[in-house]
């Protein structure tokens, strides 16, 4: 199984006064992941769907994600802050899809990405791994790694 590990956009607001789990992307959030988008299509990524956490600023990143590549998006709680390998089994179980993208957050996809490859990383905010997963043993290796940086390039 293929699976897209894609962090949310950027959603640092110096005044954010309300709960962090309402924090939305910025603006330049919104046009970065646009950006990553475009590049994930012209690397002709298709996982078969996107999974998000539930917080607004992985919904919008994966909204942004699912309308570049055409694919539908769905909401799962087992995404949100938290997330680990646990989780992870649950979403194998739950989505036996041949490829899924998930959209959450830090520093959650790279210890999941750690616990599945023996990679060490950290995910840049925009960034995006892809992941070639036995979802039986839980063991997979690091196909590639990109910065949002790259989608500019």
């Amino acid at each position: 199984m293929y699976l897209y590990f894609l962090r949310h956009g950027e959603a640092d607001w110096p005044d954010w006064k309300k709960p962090d789990d309402e924090r939305p992307l910025t603006k330049s959030g919104k046009k970065e992941m646009r950006e990553v988008a475009k590049f994930l299509a012209r690397t002709k990524a298709k996982p078969s769907l996107i999974l998000t956490s539930p917080l607004p600023r992985a919904a919008q990143t994966a909204e942004i994600a699912a309308e570049h590549l055409k694919i539908k998006c769905r909401e799962e709680k087992l995404l949100a802050p938290g997330f680990g390998k646990r989780e992870l089994q649950r979403v194998f179980e739950k989505y036996p899809q041949e490829s899924l993208m998930l959209v959450g957050h830090e520093p959650d996809f790279s210890g999941a990405i750690a616990a599945l490859t023996g990679a060490s990383l950290k995910l840049s905010k925009a960034g995006v791994a892809l992941v070639d997963v036995d979802p039986l043993s839980l063991k997979g290796r690091l196909l590639w790694l990109f910065p949002p940086t790259l989608a500019k390039k």
